[in-house]
């Protein structure tokens, strides 16, 4: 049977989105070894002094780290109106984190959970929904965080001055693509947007379920910012807890306008230069970031690969 030419556009279509992002992602991951290169006595002293930082505070943020995937598991349940199985819903987390840092832009994390949603009953429709409901809460957490933080701490972050003409050229060019993009996908996304306004509409309609996706959804942000601030704290970075959690909120938000897996190089920079340029010493900041990557990445990987695979072995995914 002949393919449809649509189907052969569609499938043309995936493969040249798979190479831009590839290509992204190996321009960044190139830059940050160009920085890493450059600036390897700092890293390198960095390391040394995280094998010898405070073991309390750093196992203050193993278990905040830990804690990451409850909270994760607590905004998904909330963001669906059927109960999910508890147990296999962290474990779908843990597996979702691993694979987070294996794919870009949130992709392996997306794809994992989608499936978890749909093996446990939900059409494929309600689970992206769900999703996107999770992922809405999330950025608004985390922008209110950002903002009361940053009333906290004021003039610790500092907003680049842009002209009028070129705010009004760029707002142009978004305008423009907005407009070329959106024009023959309008129907489909219209669908889009009316399903995940139900979607919201049917969440918050149960209390319980509100409360879990907000509580859950700041949970996850500020475990994340606890796991920076232990770190910090083990490694005697010169800045206050409130400041570093800042820093980092804004950092991890820039960096996820690049699609690298999991942050890889963007958020690592990202972090780096806002310590530095915050007042911390180079190799103090390099231990933080390597200490923080440590907890969320290097030592969970290998064990939630291995939850991965045996939850696709026992069809839970």
């Amino acid at each position: 049977m002949l393919a449809s030419p649509g189907g052969l556009a569609g499938v043309g279509l995936g493969r040249r989105r798979a190479y831009w992002h590839s290509a992204v992602c190996l321009g960044v991951l190139l830059c940050a070894v160009y920085v890493g290169r450059r600036h390897w006595p700092a890293v390198r002293t960095g390391a040394e002094r995280l094998a010898v930082a405070d073991q309390g505070w750093l196992l203050v943020g193993a278990l905040a780290a830990m804690g990451t995937w409850a909270a994760s598991a607590l905004a998904q349940q909330g963001a669906v109106t059927r109960r999910l199985p508890g147990p296999r819903l962290v474990a779908a987390q843990f597996a979702a984190s691993a694979a987070n840092h294996l794919l870009p832009a949130g992709v392996g994390a997306g794809a994992v959970n989608l499936r978890f949603l749909m093996r446990c009953g939900l059409p494929a429709c309600r689970s992206a929904g769900a999703l996107a409901v999770k992922a809405g809460a999330g950025a608004v957490v985390r922008l209110a965080l950002i903002v009361l933080l940053a009333l906290a701490c004021p003039g610790l972050l500092r907003v680049p001055h842009v002209s009028p003409a070129a705010l009004a050229a760029g707002l142009g060019a978004v305008a423009l693509l907005a407009a070329l993009v959106a024009g023959p996908l309008w129907p489909r996304c219209h669908r889009a947007v009316t399903s995940v306004l139900a979607d919201i509409r049917a969440v918050h309609a149960c209390p319980t379920r509100a409360a879990a996706l907000w509580g859950g959804s700041l949970a996850f942000a500020a475990l994340h910012s606890v796991v920076v601030i232990a770190v910090a704290q083990a490694v005697e970075l010169p800045l206050p807890p409130l400041q570093t959690a800042l820093l980092y909120l804004a950092a991890s938000s820039a960096a996820a306008l690049l699609p690298t897996p999991g942050g890889l190089g963007s958020l690592d920079a990202a972090l780096a230069f806002a310590l530095t340029a915050s007042g911390a010493p180079a190799a103090t900041a390099a231990s933080a970031v390597l200490g923080y990557r440590l907890l969320t990445v290097w030592l969970p990987l290998v064990p939630g690969l291995v939850v991965l695979a045996v939850l696709v072995r026992r069809k839970a995914l």
